[in-house]
């Protein structure tokens, strides 16, 4: 165990939006620390999502992420010799990494087609997140579905 609690990382507020959910965003996606390329892919993204939607973008943006956070996960147990998955509550920084990560990774993931652009697929994922469909989506019901099923270890949480 540790000795002290780490205190929590800053993040930075995006220069543009000023808002700490999009500068997670972005540093989620850079790879490489070329945070500048991926600054203009994310804030292409919401602009895309502005035009398509007619709405604000940014808006858009944490309301599909609200959709995408979840509320309980499992996590391993060992109890005797054997390994329970219980199923725990999230803490609001957690539950924002998760959403933003699985945002990221389910954009990733479409496709390899070569005439869209990151941004495009960013943009795409959060629609869908927002309209409670999509990849991001599917893994939080997913996640939500195995608590739901090991609810049983509930009994064993730390």
């Amino acid at each position: 165990m540790r000795s002290k609690k780490t205190p929590p990382k800053k993040v930075q507020f995006d220069p543009v939006y000023g808002s700490q959910l999009v500068a997670k965003l972005i540093n989620g996606v850079m790879e490489d620390g070329k945070k500048t390329v991926v600054a203009k892919h994310v804030y292409r993204a919401i602009d895309i999502v502005a035009e398509q939607t007619k709405k604000d973008g940014l808006e858009y943006l944490n309301e599909a992420l609200e959709n995408i956070k979840p509320t309980i996960e499992v996590r391993s147990r060992r109890v005797g010799g054997a390994s329970y998955q219980v199923p725990t509550p999230i803490r609001p920084e957690r539950r924002d990494s998760l959403a933003v990560r699985w945002l990221i990774n389910a954009a990733k993931a479409r496709g390899a087609n070569p005439y869209r652009t990151l941004a495009d697929k960013l943009a795409a994922e959060i629609v869908e997140a927002h309209e409670n469909a999509g990849a991001a989506i599917k893994k939080k019901l997913d996640t939500h579905k195995m608590a739901e099923a090991n609810k049983a270890f509930a009994h064993f949480r730390w």
